[in-house]
């Protein structure tokens, strides 16, 4: 049978991933920065909560961090959170552990990271509707720059064409029992993984990419940010974000 062409509404969980270190950041918790008054983590919650596809949330965070996020989920009417938990020693440990938090309801899962805050309700929708034909879906951007190999030495050794390169973002859908399959044979065959499509990417199931947005950048450094700034002031106005 084949699936229905819209999935049911509030099917999809989120998982917000907001356990990192930002030690790219230069010691600064990017997640904690406001950005024209607002978190940037809660700037990345909110989509979530503005897309109907998205039952629920969980947000996986460094366990001194728990009782302000539930501050922020009061203050600022996140009522799509329904827990927040303690990640883990690695990404797919945290990840996992926001996945359990979930309800058994939620056929579809959404990974995102807490530090890409400019993400749309239409990225989200985009990638839950492509999951939902799919089983497993990832929102990316085409490639824009030449991409260069070169060695130790930086002496450039090949120029790689670009027409099928693409920059991965979140969120990143799957099909919560593929999901869960992934992890079991990761957790058996003692692999750890720093990106959650190479996890279902290692059953042999296909990603199959979804609109992403070259708004949609995760924060890593400090110039990352100034541009955040400049964005979420109305400083530079980049028109629709999808």
């Amino acid at each position: 049978m084949q699936p229905a062409e819209r999935p049911e509404r509030g099917c999809v969980g989120a998982v917000i991933v907001a356990a990192g270190s930002s030690s790219r950041m230069g010691g600064v918790d990017k997640l904690f920065l406001r950005l024209d008054g607002v978190p940037v983590l809660v700037r990345a919650v909110r989509p979530f909560c503005e897309t109907d596809l998205v039952g629920e949330i969980v947000i996986v965070c460094r366990e001194k961090d728990l009782g302000l996020l539930w501050d922020w989920q009061r203050e600022y009417a996140l009522t799509r959170v329904r827990a927040i938990v303690v990640g883990g020693a690695s990404r797919q440990a945290s990840v996992f552990a926001g996945v359990r938090a979930l309800s058994e309801g939620c056929s579809l899962i959404a990974i995102h990271d807490g530090a890409r805050c400019f993400v749309s309700p239409a990225v989200i929708g985009d990638a839950a509707l492509t999951a939902h034909r799919t089983r497993a879906a990832c929102a990316g951007v085409p490639m824009r720059d030449t991409v260069k190999r070169a060695g130790e030495s930086g002496v450039i050794s090949a120029t790689l064409p670009r027409d099928d390169l693409f920059l991965a973002q979140t969120p990143q859908v799957f099909e919560r029992a593929l999901y869960l399959e992934a992890m079991a044979q990761a957790e058996a065959s003692g692999m750890d993984y720093t990106d959650d499509c190479q996890l279902v990417e290692a059953l042999g199931q296909p990603v199959t990419l979804s609109k992403g947005s070259i708004l949609n950048f995760k924060l890593t450094t400090p110039e990352d940010l100034c541009l955040a700034q400049a964005l979420a002031a109305g400083e530079i106005q980049w028109g629709d974000p999808v």
